[in-house]
């Protein structure tokens, strides 16, 4: 499964400067974990960076001005950094298996003459096989549209390798995008499809609890509401896990006692809950927000083609800080599996944190310039030391010890 090894973004809101793990432009980081949280306090940052990892998956699907006006951004010139001329500006490195080279990506959005939203600048890069260290070369590099791309797995003399020229006529569309569609560009493909793989979830209970018409969703969205469509997928694909799932589900859900599906008339698939205190079963829709959150949570770890990156918001609101342990471990299993995803989760929670490791969290906080800055807890002195001492993340976070990102 392909990974995040990192990311920087540079004049995006409250953003003007942050780099989390390893990219090549600065490779004094460590490569991002499997699983990791993103703590702080209110206001600092975190809603904003799952926001840009969402910008640039629009950048993709819809073009770069159309992800800039969605409502939740309101336009170029409310997401650039205030009183910013410069390019909003990403990098991402990221690596298709352990044995691949890193490939790093560099996108830059801007406005034209005109004022309307352009891709400024687009590059690919990747260092030559058997090259250990060194700056990587470029296999895409487009500015204003117009650049080059070398076809093939590698540049120079190897087999089936040509620097073709590039001329985009539409400048709000990614290079990546089009070029990523061609069988003579496998590298760029991969890159969009992990780019366009990405899952970011804003899960709605209410939404969750509609019943639509009979149908199967291979994936559960970012909404949720089509959790009924879901479960028929996973039914339909392997009936008998499904049934193992549902019953190693059924133990970490509080009160219930098993679950099973039923199928409606119509074709629906519906899920029967018993629970102790209750005579009669009930069904998903009559389950409580956080009950639900957690339901969804734990079927969505049950995708037999998961998303390459999945980030969560705030999954404690709505549950019980006991069962956000439970929660926690179960992200570290599903995101160490064989073809698991990268998980990054944003929280409030330190029992959720209590279960992760100082590698696994990162602290926003603002810079005495009011600006979001980003820091390892691994690199704040002393807490490494406590943490193999036995105080969990967590209670260090909540005592205080991390000295940065509190109200």
């Amino acid at each position: 499964m392909a990974v995040l090894e990192g990311v920087s973004i540079q004049n995006y809101r409250s953003l003007k400067d942050v780099t989390l793990g390893k990219t090549f432009e600065r490779q004094d980081g460590d490569v991002l974990p499997r699983l990791m949280a993103v703590i702080g306090a209110n206001g600092v940052g975190k809603s904003t960076l799952l926001d840009a990892l969402g910008f640039l998956g629009d950048c993709l699907s819809d073009g770069v001005e159309a992800a800039c006006d969605k409502p939740q951004r309101g336009g170029f010139e409310r997401l650039r950094t205030l009183g910013v001329k410069e390019p909003i500006r990403f990098e991402v490195r990221f690596r298709q298996t352990v044995k691949d080279r890193p490939i790093s990506y560099s996108l830059e959005i801007d406005q034209d003459a005109r004022g309307r939203v352009c891709v400024a600048y687009e590059r690919l890069r990747q260092r030559r096989k058997g090259q250990p260290a060194g700056r990587p070369y470029s296999f895409l590099e487009l500015r204003n549209g117009e650049g080059y791309a070398w076809s093939g797995e590698e540049a120079g003399d190897s087999e089936g390798a040509r620097k073709i020229a590039v001329s985009m006529s539409d400048r709000q569309v990614l290079g990546i995008s089009t070029l990523g569609t061609l069988k003579d560009h496998p590298r760029i493909g991969q890159f969009r499809a992990f780019l366009a793989g990405w899952y970011l979830s804003y899960f709605v209970p209410e939404l969750a609890r509609a019943q639509p018409m009979a149908g199967a969703d291979p994936h559960l969205n970012r909404r949720g509401d089509n959790l009924a469509k879901y479960l028929q997928f996973i039914e339909r694909e392997n009936p008998r896990g499904f049934k193992a799932a549902l019953d190693l589900i059924a133990q970490k859900i509080p009160g219930v006692e098993s679950i099973r599906s039923e199928r409606a008339k119509d074709g629906r698939l519906m899920l029967e809950f018993s629970a102790r205190g209750y005579a009669e079963p009930f069904y998903q829709q009559d389950m409580s927000d956080g009950s639900l959150k957690l339901l969804a949570y734990l079927l969505l770890m049950e995708d037999p083609d998961p998303a390459p990156l999945i980030g969560i918001e705030e999954p404690e609101n709505g549950l019980h800080h006991q069962l956000l342990a439970v929660l926690a471990q179960e992200l570290q299993t599903f995101a160490s599996r064989t073809r698991g995803p990268q998980v990054l989760v944003t929280t409030h929670s330190p029992y959720f944190v209590d279960a992760l490791t100082p590698e696994e969290v990162w602290v926003l906080h603002k810079g005495s310039d009011g600006y979001t800055q980003a820091i390892s807890a691994a690199s704040i002195a002393g807490v490494k030391e406590m943490f193999r001492e036995g105080i969990p993340t967590g209670s260090l976070w909540f005592s205080n010890h991390f000295g940065v990102g509190n109200p």
